[in-house]
């Protein structure tokens, strides 16, 4: 088999990669008005990258929110359209190296799936996202830039917003730190900075995705968590999860490359020599 085109077509976001001789190539990102227009203008990009052209394709495979607007083959390149849940599980399996894990994607929303080898099920989903952190922050701090929310955050003071465990109680609780969050949002002070709030939004995210995860793992017995999507990229998400890992005694991973693993998903996807 050939060149292999997984592409993760969002609503104006596509993130393409490709499979060729058992090698994963790639890694493009593209943005456009309209889903067509993505996935288009990032199958041209992605094989100007690589140095290929169209008659390398042996086929496309599209996943995503937006695939469905794509009428028939892609520049009459056999296309077909992929189940997105299998894609999240079977990329984020890929690139952890792993057999079997919970892989949650962090996009505009959740979904949480469990991947067992080639067996992918999804568990749940959840509103609370990229989207979520991009809303919050537009309204509570004029702010909708996802590199700039991030880097406001990296700065921030949580005990400027959060209340903890330890601002309520001074008794132990088993299994819980002093430092644990009792409620998000719950001790905002008039003197909070941008920065604390916007540290108090991504850990508000990142912990609601993270105690869903917990949840979903236990669930299917399985110890280790991969996070994937562009929020996988945010630093204070990584240590807010970090903690969870310390604290549930779990393993939170996030992989090389995570933001594209559906997008890997789909390439990889049918490929029974991988």
């Amino acid at each position: 088999m050939g060149l292999i085109v997984g592409l993760d077509i969002g609503g104006t976001t596509t993130k393409i990669v490709g499979f060729d001789k058992r090698e994963l190539i790639g890694f493009v990102r593209v943005q456009a008005s309209d889903p067509f227009t993505s996935a288009s203008g990032g199958l041209g990009k992605f094989l100007n990258v690589i140095g290929k052209n169209l008659s390398n394709v042996d086929q496309i495979h599209a996943t995503g929110v937006g695939a469905s607007q794509l009428d028939g083959d892609l520049f009459n390149c056999r296309t077909l359209v992929v189940p997105e849940f299998d894609c999240v599980g079977l990329g984020g399996l890929y690139l952890a190296d792993l057999d079997e894990a919970i892989v949650v994607s962090m996009g505009t929303g959740t979904s949480i799936v469990a991947a067992r080898g080639k067996k992918v099920n999804h568990i749940i989903g959840s509103g609370v996202g990229g989207g979520t952190l991009q809303g919050l922050a537009e309204k509570m701090l004029n702010i909708e830039e996802f590199e700039t929310i991030s880097g406001l955050a990296n700065q921030g003071d949580l005990g400027m917003v959060d209340l903890t465990i330890g601002d309520i109680t001074t008794a132990e609780i088993p299994g819980l730190t002093a430092d644990a969050t009792a409620s998000n949002f719950g001790k905002l002070q008039d003197l909070a900075r941008a920065e604390d709030i916007a540290a108090g939004i991504v850990n508000l995210v990142f912990q609601s995705v993270g105690t869903a995860s917990v949840l979903a793992a236990r669930l299917e017995r399985l110890d280790r968590i991969v996070i994937t999507g562009n929020l996988s990229l945010m630093p204070l998400g990584k240590k807010v999860l970090d903690g969870f890992s310390n604290l549930y005694n779990l393993t939170f991973l996030i992989p090389e490359h995570a933001e594209f693993a559906t997008a890997v998903g789909a390439s990889i996807i049918g490929n029974q020599t991988l």
